[in-house]
């Protein structure tokens, strides 16, 4: 039996290879059909009518594999869209495609015992009369089929590539499933650039009663979508009318798909999964840079990785740190969330009772929650969705299920809610369950009540009177405000004459060049957070290192003032102060270029805790000998701002978190967003639009809005102390007073003990005399009142000398803090307007 079975195994090989031999024998001219008369052999190509795409054999980067695939013929950078054998390369050039007795599509390969080997084939396409031959027929749209040659519709066919995509998804082609045939259109990552064979990386619609796209890592999901909500997916505000392509969703018994279609045919445009990047991309063709260029990226931020806040939990890209939990939420382990863990996620202030005091809370502008426990009828109005959630104790939201038009049919969710993010604009509505305790404000019946009472208060004791005061003078702030921005951005113009705009010869980076640095701005990138969006390392193609700062749609910091630092600091050149290398403008992103610092900022050091002793500072690795260079620096940073440079320079918000450090330390003054340009004769000025931050502000600014160079003054005596006491001024705790660190250094200095001010985690001798030389300094800085205060030539010369200097008086802002503001403070937060609010109550 064993032997009858390897005879019939080599007659059968045998039969291939005279078959094979048949075919060789004939020469034809291959253009873009193989029939059974004609083949394709290694070293030869079928191109498209068109003259779009071309198919053949190829070997990926640098390896010497032979796969058989499909390009684009007209673009020079050899890209691949679709592989045939991509989990079974071909060892030689010995490959051939061609087309069997029986019909099928074959690769053939022989190996060194001229054996053939069957690579790769369809057998039995469906719907095949073999009494009509088969020809193969590659496409203008990149789609290989198989079809009946004698079939008179032929757009009919009998298998085609498209339905079994690689890594690529081109126009006209479906990711998703054929329902009927059960057939999954997934993309599907290639290894590496050397090898085509499936990757981890997976892209596909999830089949349930909510369908929406997901990326899978393996077996881990990895990003998703959203829903689709009859004008895009819930999670994909970007996805809108656009002139370069439309797209569909379509959901129905038969098929569930989304698939896109150029709108201008000599656009040449593609998504693929990178595994290399955990991506996926857009690109488009610019023909001018012989480039593919980044239009799209997948996933766009750190809010867009699967269920990165855990259950009920909510991430908002602007906030730091990004994970909240919903309102009427907690988290369920308090001490991993402040760890920035979130993988638990939150749970309910009070349980569910399901009973006729259970509610709905509104939530809006979101991407809705993961949707494999929904249940949805698209013929329901939300009214009737409504009631029917409410009478599930099991159905935890609902809302509509389409958007067009005010909202139709009904989409409800069981379990937890899991991968919500808030978006800036184009996010959806949903309903949640909650407890009466818990709606609070939410519930729209008791703000009717509520504004209704209130108003009635109001007629009965006059009060009308008193609102119209109130809405005439925060109209006339509001006025006084928008004045003071129109002056502000007139001295701005101003400014950009002085220093001459057109001399700027600064880089504009694209954005896909900054996104392909950033590997799409991802969390492992990022370097930390300010009051304006997160800063992230990135690294150009030449292998340069930058540092991207992103500034948030939300933050505080618009065109005035990012075009306020470009301006400043492309002007300034000390070695003390960072390097601008260039910046980005595209649609709403605005992102500044900054040479790369590797050892962050001052407050990393100063501040944060270690990995290994969560005990212990990093302050610990900061001796006083670099701790003195970096005073030294920041010193010399300020006086070259307000003396030395040819512009005169107020920063306005000098901080630990805005001194960045070199490979050898060495300190950079960054940010100039807030700074402000005086004449060489102007002295102070006065805004009513007061920037900075608490802690380090001098008083004169914080409460009357003057600032000059002694305000800055005052913000290096506080920086000063901080880097002596390796302690923060705001947020300060002692166990006998509660004193900021400005009044527990000038309650030693009075003392006579101010060498309990130093850090105890000095790992090198120092020099007491010379650390208590710094305390006076700083005690000089932050003197109460302005004309008290050093110059910053003064203090360079009193840092390098031991001159005598003149005793301290009074510091300003030394009191002690309010338990209820200490409460409700942020380590550092953007003051808002200077002026007094009287607090109205509005429903929401």
């Amino acid at each position: 039996m064993v032997l009858q079975k390897s005879i019939m195994a080599i007659l059968c090989s045998l039969l291939l290879w005279i078959e094979l031999l048949n075919v060789y024998s004939k020469a034809f001219d291959v253009a873009d059909t193989i029939n059974p008369s004609t083949h394709l052999s290694d070293g030869k190509t079928l191109s498209s009518k068109g003259g779009s795409f071309e198919l053949g054999f190829f070997s990926p980067g640098n390896s010497q594999k032979r796969y058989l695939g499909i390009w684009y013929k007209k673009i020079p950078i050899r890209t691949v869209v679709w592989v045939a054998n991509r989990d079974n390369p071909i060892d030689d050039l010995s490959g051939v495609l061609m087309i069997n007795s029986t019909g099928s599509l074959v690769l053939l390969s022989t190996n060194e015992t001229t054996l053939v080997n069957i690579i790769w084939s369809l057998s039995s396409p469906k719907g095949a009369h073999h009494q009509n031959p088969v020809v193969a027929q590659l496409l203008d749209s990149g789609n290989l089929v198989l079809r009946d040659e004698k079939d008179s519709d032929p757009e009919r066919y009998l298998w085609q590539s498209f339905d079994y995509p690689t890594d690529t998804l081109l126009p006209g082609m479906k990711v998703g499933w054929d329902l009927r045939s059960d057939l999954n259109r997934r993309l599907t990552s290639w290894r590496s650039a050397d090898d085509p064979s499936s990757g981890e990386l997976t892209y596909d619609i999830e089949r349930h009663n909510f369908p929406e796209p997901s990326m899978w890592k393996g077996s881990s999901k990895y990003y998703r979508s959203g829903p689709w909500n009859g004008l895009r997916f819930s999670g994909a505000p970007d996805l809108r009318p656009n002139p370069l392509y439309q797209f569909e969703f379509k959901y129905s018994q038969e098929e569930a798909f989304y698939r896109y279609q150029l709108r201008n045919k000599s656009v040449v445009s593609r998504f693929v999964l990178n595994q290399t990047s955990n991506s996926g991309q857009r690109y488009i063709w610019i023909e001018a840079d012989q480039a593919w260029q980044a239009y799209m990226i997948l996933p766009r931020d750190h809010c867009d990785n699967y269920g990165v806040c855990g259950a009920h939990g909510i991430c908002v890209i602007s906030e730091s740190p990004v994970c909240q939990c919903l309102k009427g939420f907690r988290p369920k382990s308090q001490e991993r969330w402040e760890l920035m863990d979130w993988s638990e996620g939150c749970v309910r202030n009070v349980p569910l009772k399901c009973g006729d005091k259970d509610g709905f809370a509104k939530f809006g502008v979101l991407k809705l929650p993961e949707t494999t426990q929904t249940w949805v009828n698209t013929s329901m109005n939300l009214r009737d969705c409504r009631a029917k959630c409410f009478a599930n104790c099991s159905c935890m939201a609902y809302t509509n299920s389409d958007i067009r038009g005010g909202g139709s049919g009904c989409a409800m969710w069981f379990g937890d809610l899991i991968d919500i993010r808030q978006l800036p604009s184009s996010g959806q509505d949903i309903y949640i369950r909650m407890p009466a305790s818990e709606l609070g404000a939410n519930n729209w019946s008791w703000i009717k009540i509520a504004v209704i009472t209130l108003a009635s208060i109001a007629i009965v004791s006059g009060m009308l009177s008193v609102s119209y005061y109130i809405f005439k003078r925060k109209r006339n702030l509001k006025e006084e405000e928008e004045e003071e921005e129109e002056a502000d951005s007139n001295r701005g113009k101003d400014q950009n004459a002085e220093v001459g705009k057109e001399d700027l010869e600064l880089p504009l980076f694209k954005l896909a060049i900054i996104v392909s640095a950033t590997n799409n701005f991802s969390f492992n990138k990022k370097l930390g957070e300010g009051g304006f969006g997160p800063v992230y390392k990135g690294t150009l193609l030449d292998g340069q290192e930058i540092a991207v700062k992103r500034l948030s749609i939300n933050s505080g910091q618009g065109l005035c003032e990012f075009k306020n630092e470009v301006i400043l600091i492309a002007k300034l050149q000390h070695r003390n102060l960072v390097r601008l290398l260039g910046y980005c403008v595209q649609g709403e992103e605005k992102m500044l270029i900054y040479e790369y610092m590797p050892n962050k900022s001052l407050d990393f050091f100063l501040f944060g805790l270690t990995l290994s002793k969560p005990n212990q500072t990093r302050s610990k690795l900061l001796n006083w000998s670099k701790r003195f260079n970096i005073i030294c620096g920041i010193a010399r940073g300020i006086l070259y701002l307000h003396h030395d440079s040819r512009l005169r320079i107020i920063h306005r918000d000098l901080k630990a978190s805005n001194i960045l450090l070199d490979a050898e330390m060495n300190p950079k003054i960054s940010d100039f967003g807030f700074a402000r340009i005086f004449r060489s004769d102007q002295i102070e000025a006065k805004t009513r639009r007061v920037v900075g931050t608490y802690g380090y502000m001098a008083p004169e600014y914080a409460i009357d809005g003057l600032f000059s160079t002694k305000s800055d003054v005052f913000s290096f005596g506080v920086l000063l102390l901080e880097i002596v006491a390796g302690k923060k001024n705001r947020g300060f705790n002692h166990p006998s007073h509660s004193l900021n660190l400005i009044g527990h250094a000038w309650k030693l200095w009075n003392e006579g003990t101010a060498v309990e001010l130093i850090d105890a985690l000095y790992v090198n001798i120092y020099s007491t005399s010379e650390v208590l030389r710094c305390i006076h300094i700083a005690l000089l800085c932050v003197q109460q009142h302005p004309e008290d205060r050093p110059s910053m030539s003064y203090v360079v010369q009193m840092l390098g000398s031991e001159s005598t200097m003149p005793p301290p008086k009074q510091p300003g802002f030394f009191i002690g803090r309010n338990p209820l503001e200490e409460a409700n403070s942020s380590p550092e937060k953007l003051c808002s307007a200077n002026g007094i609010t009287i607090t109205v109550m509005e429903p929401r």
